[in-house]
């Protein structure tokens, strides 16, 4: 997967123009409502958005995708050494161009996906967290690095409010509020997930939670509904709205041109715990999602949001 062929050498590789369009419709066939959100975008910084996000996915795949039953860490580890190939300007194939192109318009550091690699490699050889700090770092490595990754590319807005914040690196990026959101974001994923999840044999809830609420892994894996799950849901919700809650300031200080993007695309994740809720918190059997009028409904409400918030 990870070498390329004699043939893959001698080829010439897709244009600029070509590459992103792939990565484009990646992104518009695997993540409909980011991509949605994407289209509120300048074009420069959507295009950005893709390149990245296919990377991310790619990633996500040699752990959780067709043929991961043969990755392994030394998989991962020439992962690695690829993206570093990317980095110095050396694309391996047509998806990786439109990452370089990328990587050469917006300073885009390269320590995030170092850490995303890092939280695949977790996956390889974890399939339980005891502790929510445990699970937190898992969530960082594998969402929280994304929100690092985009913000070089969103930028943040000029005007006199944004010299009160703590800003990390050179370019002002509010790191804490973008992890945030990451983080919220992968947790949301889990609790929607939890059914899927349990069929692979894994559990992303925390240990001690469970057993705070006196429901166990049998409990999980036979998908038992009573008041336990109902509680120990409601407690994974409102850690999550916390999160969504501490990442909101981040995004007022965002460029203007990305704002209403960035208000529409956690409005949307965030509902899919409501979701979760409408479903009576039975993630087993239902799947939580957004109906395309209610994704239509929170643009005008996040377009608003971007201008007087």
């Amino acid at each position: 997967m990870l070498q390329l062929s004699k043939l893959q050498c001698m080829r010439t590789l897709a244009s600029v123009d070509d590459s992103y369009e792939l990565c484009r419709q990646v992104t518009a066939s695997y993540a409909k409502n980011f991509y949605l959100g994407t289209q509120l975008m300048p074009e420069a910084k959507r295009r950005a958005i893709w390149a990245i996000y296919v990377w991310c996915r790619r990633t996500d795949e040699l752990v959780d995708g067709p043929g991961s039953d043969a990755t392994t860490p030394e998989t991962l580890n020439l992962w690695e050494k690829r993206l570093e190939s990317v980095f110095a300007g050396h694309p391996h194939d047509d998806y990786d161009v439109a990452l370089v192109d990328t990587l050469s318009r917006f300073p885009i550091d390269i320590q995030p996906f170092r850490e995303m690699i890092a939280g695949q490699q977790m996956d390889l050889y974890r399939s339980r967290y005891e502790t929510f700090e445990e699970l937190n770092l898992y969530c960082y490595r594998v969402a929280g690095t994304v929100g690092l990754m985009s913000m070089s590319v969103m930028g943040v807005g000029e005007s006199s409010s944004a010299a009160n914040w703590n800003w990390h690196w050179g370019n002002r990026i509010p790191k804490e509020e973008a992890i945030a959101l990451g983080i919220a974001k992968q947790l949301t994923n889990i609790l929607r997930d939890v059914g899927e999840d349990a069929r692979r044999g894994r559990i992303y809830l925390p240990l001690e939670d469970l057993a705070l609420f006196n429901y166990t892994e049998e409990d999980l894996f036979n998908g038992v509904i009573d008041n336990r799950w109902r509680e120990l849901m409601r407690f994974q919700i409102q850690r999550a709205r916390k999160l969504y809650a501490s990442a909101e300031p981040g995004i007022k200080v965002l460029s203007p041109d990305i704002r209403w993007t960035v208000w529409a695309a956690t409005m949307l994740y965030s509902r899919i715990l409501n979701a979760i809720e409408r479903n009576q918190y039975d993630v087993f059997q239902k799947r939580a999602y957004v109906s395309n009028s209610q994704k239509l409904r929170c643009l005008p409400a996040a377009w608003m949001k971007s201008k007087v918030l």
